[in-house]
């Protein structure tokens, strides 16, 4: 019995690791060679399979490239949740403009999230319950962190913390869209120098 069990789990785990490999090899393709130039047979190749083979591992290309934007998020929050553990639980802004600053060196992620939050607005698109699901974690955690933080208490004391999340969503999400059209401009510092007048404006009126 031992052996007959051996061989599918032993074949699940590669299936697995085959699927982490597409993925990374994926935001590798999609950063390097824009939303456009990552057909599914390119990240195929990178990976050294056919599309028929890639396919075998995701339901469709929708999903497959939900899943694409899963695993960038999982690395952002592995590269730069420790910017708010170093400076305080409640502190979102280091963690959030370095975000900001690193989404402007992959162009090719941003146009496929902005493209893909747009088509997840039909209810029966793959996406739609990645974005859903997404938002409302961001929006938690930012409020979490807002509600925590002394730099705030001025402007929690005139926002809830569940607006002031939706607020900075909203701006992030029309920064980038504004980015992708005019690239000269400046998201994390503009996100920085937001975050900084709320906390001085909230501060004088506390």
């Amino acid at each position: 019995m031992a052996e007959r069990t051996a061989a599918p789990r032993g074949s699940y785990a590669k299936g697995i690791a085959k699927r982490e490999e597409i993925l990374q090899s994926a935001l590798e393709v999609i950063a390097r060679e824009g939303y456009r130039g990552a057909s599914v047979k390119v990240i195929a190749d990178s990976v050294g399979l056919s599309q028929a083979g890639l396919l075998h591992y995701f339901d469709s290309k929708e999903e497959l490239f939900v899943e694409i934007l899963r695993k960038r998020d999982a690395v952002d929050v592995a590269t730069y949740s420790h910017e708010a553990t170093d400076s305080g639980a409640g502190d979102i802004r280091d963690g959030f403009i370095e975000v900001m600053k690193h989404n402007a060196e992959v162009p090719g992620l941003v146009q496929l999230y902005a493209r893909l939050s747009v088509e997840a607005t039909d209810p029966s698109h793959p996406a739609h319950d990645y974005f859903l699901t997404r938002s409302r974690g961001l929006r938690e955690g930012v409020a979490d962190a807002a509600a925590d933080n002394p730099t705030l208490d001025g402007v929690t004391q005139h926002l809830d913390p569940e607006t002031f999340a939706r607020i900075l969503q909203a701006v992030a999400d029309g920064l980038q869209l504004q980015w992708l059209l005019e690239p000269d401009i400046d998201m994390a510092d503009i996100i920085e120098q937001l975050l900084g007048a709320l906390a001085s404006a909230g501060s004088k009126n506390s």
